[in-house]
């Protein structure tokens, strides 16, 4: 059995999704819809950059779910390859709103302009420079959670991504990051800052959460095709107003991706098919089990290679 999975924030490169643009007219058509919906040229930011404004949170969102959707719809339309034959759907962070369009959930509309509000408010929830992303490679997820409880009087950061084995992402404000670099160095544990604009996946994305509350509830989801594995729970769900509150939640809570994997292989999934720009979950994916199978789909011939 197999389950979809559509990228987050970092996979985006300037030209993504070229290929498809170029060789496609249903693409070109989504690429032109978007840039209506949007009201600015969200397709020549994609295919031309520059890279600073294609990277800015707010852009990056729904661009990175244009190319996923578009990518999806040549599968389907173009090679006539069903991929809602799937059992699970699921999404990294921005992902999950990829997956709930293609799943039918939200229409390719509505998506773009939650995105692009959500972007917003993520970006600017935390002013500038106050607030920062850190990467911890090759601990576990309960040495990092005793470290963050035997500090908690020394700094405050807490757990935004749960990746993968040996890969966790913390999120705080810069001078508690700095403290928590600090002690991960004296218990020699390998850690990189992030380039990010705001610290994603905590408390301090509360603004964030009310905007979002106040825009999904003007929303109406319809009734999809697939089962969801929710990154706050890492459990399937197809309940449209669960989903709705998920997606509320999952502004400040973490991102429990290793979880949401192992969870889809313990319920049979052994094919992973990554819909979008890079190969970052196929890897994280790898980490966790290296026996199941990965396909990311990036071009005509990754879809051409594909057998579900």
């Amino acid at each position: 059995m197999f389950s979809v999975i559509f990228p987050g924030q970092g996979s985006q490169i300037v030209g993504m999704g070229k290929e498809f643009y170029d060789k496609f007219e249903l693409v070109k058509s989504l690429f032109k819809e978007a840039d209506e919906i949007l009201n600015y040229s969200i397709s020549k930011l994609i295919l031309e950059g520059p890279k600073e404004d294609l990277d800015l949170t707010v852009n990056t969102q729904p661009s990175i779910f244009l190319i996923s959707y578009s990518i999806f719809n040549v599968i389907k339309k173009e090679f006539n390859i069903d991929l809602n034959k799937a059992k699970f759907f699921a999404g990294h962070s921005l992902g999950e709103y990829s997956a709930l369009s293609c799943a039918g959930y939200l229409n390719f509309s509505e998506t773009l302009k939650i995105l692009r509000i959500r972007g917003d408010a993520m970006q600017n929830s935390v002013p500038k420079g106050e607030g920062g992303m850190v990467a911890v490679l090759g601990s576990t997820i309960d040495i990092i959670e005793k470290i963050l409880k035997n500090n908690e009087s020394n700094f405050i950061a807490q757990i935004a991504n749960d990746n993968s084995e040996g890969q966790i992402v913390l999120s705080g404000k810069t001078h508690d990051l700095e403290k928590l670099t600090e002690v991960l160095k004296e218990n020699s544990i390998k850690n990189i800052k992030l380039p990010v604009s705001a610290p994603f996946h905590c408390s301090l994305m509360s603004k964030a959460t009310r905007i979002m509350k106040e825009e999904l509830n003007k929303i109406s989801f319809s009734s999809g095709n697939n089962k969801l594995i929710s990154n706050v729970t890492a459990e399937a769900i197809s309940d449209p107003e669960g989903l709705k509150s998920l997606l509320i939640k999952q502004i400040e809570n973490r991102v429990r991706w290793r979880e949401s994997v192992i969870n889809m292989i313990n319920n049979d999934i052994d094919h992973f098919i990554e819909i979008g720009p890079g190969k970052v979950l196929s890897g994280l994916i790898k980490r966790i089990n290296r026996d199941v199978q990965t396909n990311s789909i990036n071009s005509q011939m990754d879809i051409e290679n594909l057998k579900i």
